[in-house]
């Protein structure tokens, strides 16, 4: 069973707030100094159901991510957890590109690759969070997309998938090739062994540029984006605290009974 993973680099979530920064007129985040990139976690889980396929049903597993040259780290992340290849798709032309223009690269790296039987992403990334991704890749690569998956089995040519919904879970048979996406609720991912690390660290990860994809530049034009960032900031955090007394404790009662009457 041949799967591919598409994952991403993130900020890491653990920084302190103080060192987050952003550029409000390029509309950028600016990546704190001395802290580097870490892998989604939802794709970290999709790394993880793609692995515990492998258990079962043996077969290779190919990581994909665009990005810069730290990318690089991510693919061996999923290389050290138990992926066996991996690709980073970097190129001028990729940076900044929509959720329509990112599933448009993966679309044509995973077409480069070659036969497969899944194609695995996170649900949503966990930097802007758009969820947009997996879905459109899916239709560009013409196979079924089940999304929010917390279960995956495969059986000859046919996957069941448990997935969440609003009030509880549904179940899902798709046929492969097929696009899942990932919630944390697939469970924790393994820990890396130490000689998978060793490993991971010394592999050269293969740089793809645009046209080593073949990817139309129009495509990557930011001009025909169907999305555009207009404005981004940091949110402001503000806390009030008012102390509600009265000469008795019922007299304090009701004072605070009068303030929220007026908050609902």
């Amino acid at each position: 069973m041949n799967t591919i993973v598409c994952v991403k680099q993130v900020l890491d979530p653990e920084i302190p707030p103080a060192k987050f920064k952003i550029d409000a007129e390029a509309k950028q985040v600016i990546p704190p100094a001395g802290v580097p990139p870490v892998i989604s976690v939802y794709d970290e889980r999709a790394v993880e159901a793609a692995l515990r396929l492998k258990d079962k049903h043996k077969g290779k597993i190919t990581a994909l991510s665009m990005g810069s040259e730290k990318a690089a780290d991510v693919i061996k992340h999923a290389i050290a957890l138990g992926a066996d290849d991996g690709f980073v798709l970097q190129d001028a032309a990729f940076e900044n590109l929509d959720s329509f223009g990112t599933a448009y690269v993966l679309a044509k790296a995973i077409q480069k690759i070659g036969e497969y039987d899944l194609v695995l992403c996170g649900r949503q990334a966990a930097d802007w969070g758009a969820g947009e991704v997996g879905s459109i890749l899916a239709e560009i690569l013409g196979i079924p997309v089940i999304t929010l998956a917390s279960e995956i089995q495969a059986q000859d040519k046919t996957l069941r998938v448990k997935r969440i919904v609003s009030d509880g879970f549904e179940v899902l048979e798709a046929p492969m090739p097929c696009l899942i996406t990932v919630g944390s609720e697939i469970g924790l991912p393994r820990l890396p062994a130490g000689p998978r690390l060793m490993m991971a660290r010394k592999k050269v990860i293969p740089i793809w540029r645009a046209q080593d994809i073949g990817a139309e530049p129009t495509k990557l034009d930011k001009q025909n984006a169907h999305t555009e960032v207009i404005g981004l900031s940091v949110p402001t955090r503000k806390t009030e605290c008012e102390m509600i007394t009265g000469a008795t404790p019922a007299d304090a009662a009701a004072h605070l009974a009068a303030k929220l009457s007026k908050l609902i």
